[in-house]
């Protein structure tokens, strides 16, 4: 016999955990529809020239790959942005630009699994392709605001970034060349520490104990300037990057987008220039984002993305600059749980209808048919079991209303509608059109 059991950093979802999971991308679609973005999807295997090299040498290390039955070098998809690159620059003719898709599937990444991080694991994408507008990049942050708030949660921060201002400031200490390496290092300030970034910019780009300073002195000015105070953070930044032309730039798109985010009303706690984030994928060109839960920020980013101007020009002559961001439905899950957010329900169905009178099967058939014709879920027991075991089932399993017609009911034209969360039962009359029944579960469900 062969023993049941899952690969290590992946894992099966329950119904008590997949029904949040579709709530989470049901919501997502309705948003990201609401800004006009379209859905699309793309094959799980790419040939792995279009995978390697385009995220970083980390991403390299953890594809899935192989060599399939026709003898091509294939890998599995580690993001949604590389295929997305790789999508428009084959169809961007029928499409136009710009090109506003969402897309929302599984990836695979070889890491070392965690706490809300697994080997496979889902994204909710989207994108703008084809404008440098920096409308574009405002809508991302807006779209990350109105998404989270529609998931219910109030206590979150958007923490954002520009590359180009720490690109100019490496331009302006002579670490351009450097730059990737140096981001990739500066990423993981959050777990390494400082020292622990100053050894590895000092290894990997031979950068100097002066030049390393500097570069923690910007990551870590919303640190000095105290939380949420982007306008000292933009002041400090002035002097950090004068005579860069691309860190001024950096710094003027920051301005604005902060700006025309604060006039839509985005509340100034829930936005925060924070120099610290670099992302650490190589293709990331201007604005970077990420997004921390305030009640549980250990868990680490649950939607971030950037502007990356460059990355479709390694499938095509022509500019698609694109920019977007990816909500990481496992770790907002994971999160979630972590929290006591997760709802104890296991059935998608609101309304019970008890198999009770053997004899009746046909009857309770068709109310259920009716019930569901009326817009309600229904589940019917399928054994004509003793009540109190078939209520025990319809308790474990969340249901909110149980309907019970036994002989007497059935010789009264009558039905027991019991709300399930109250401990109350009320009696209606079973019309031929159950309407009074439907009234009543309604009510009962608000």
């Amino acid at each position: 016999m062969i023993q049941p059991r899952t690969l290590k950093g992946f894992r099966d979802y329950p119904p008590a955990m997949m029904i949040p999971r579709e709530a989470i991308i049901a919501t997502a679609q309705r948003i990201y529809r609401s800004y006009g973005f379209s859905p699309i999807d793309t094959p799980a295997l790419e040939h792995l020239d279009i995978l390697t090299g385009k995220g970083s040498d980390e991403t390299d290390k953890q594809l899935f790959r192989f060599v399939d039955n026709g003898k091509r070098p294939v890998g599995m998809r580690f993001d949604l942005t590389i295929p997305l690159a790789r999508f428009v620059a084959q169809h961007i003719g029928q499409l136009g630009t710009p090109f506003k898709r969402y897309h929302i599937a599984n990836v695979w990444r070889g890491e070392k699994p965690q706490q809300g991080r697994y080997r496979e694991f889902l994204q909710c994408d989207f994108d703008t392709v084809g404008t440098t507008s920096l409308t574009a990049d405002i809508e991302t942050i807006l779209v990350i605001h109105d998404l989270l708030r529609a998931l219910g949660f109030e206590r979150f921060t958007i923490r954002v970034n520009n590359r180009r201002v720490l690109g100019g400031l490496l331009e302006r200490i002579g670490l351009r060349q450097q730059a990737p390496v140096v981001l990739r290092a500066l990423d993981k300030l959050p777990k390494i520490g400082a020292d622990g970034v100053a050894a590895e910019m000092a290894r990997t780009a031979n950068a100097s104990a002066e030049q390393t300073r500097e570069v923690l002195q910007l990551a870590t000015l919303q640190e000095k300037s105290g939380q949420g105070d982007n306008v000292g953070v933009l002041r400090q930044l002035e002097s950090l990057v004068a005579g860069s032309a691309e860190g001024e730039a950096g710094l003027a798109q920051l301005t604005q987008m902060l700006s025309g985010c604060q006039a839509v009303g985005i509340a100034a706690h829930r936005l925060q220039l924070d120099v610290s984030i670099a992302r650490g994928l190589d293709y990331y060109t201007g604005m970077v984002v990420e997004t921390f839960l305030d009640d549980l920020p250990t868990i680490g980013s649950i939607c971030s993305g950037g502007r990356y101007d460059n990355l479709a020009s390694l499938y095509t002559r022509q500019q698609l600059p694109g920019v977007g961001a990816s909500l990481g439905l496992d770790r907002l899950l994971a999160a979630m749980e972590a929290l006591n957010l997760l709802e104890e329900v296991t059935t998608t169905a609101e309304v019970f209808l008890a198999y009770f009178a053997a004899d009746h099967l046909n009857d309770y058939l068709q109310l259920a048919a009716q019930l569901r014709s009326a817009g309600l879920r229904v589940e019917l027991y399928p054994d004509a079991k003793k009540l109190g075991k078939q209520l025990q089932y319809a308790n474990r399993r969340g249901f909110r209303v149980a309907l019970v017609i036994g002989e007497d009911e059935f010789t009264a034209g009558q039905c027991q509608v019991k709300d399930l969360g109250q401990g109350t039962s009320h009696t209606v009359a079973r019309q031929e059109d159950a309407a009074e029944i439907v009234a009543e579960v309604r009510r009962i469900l608000g």
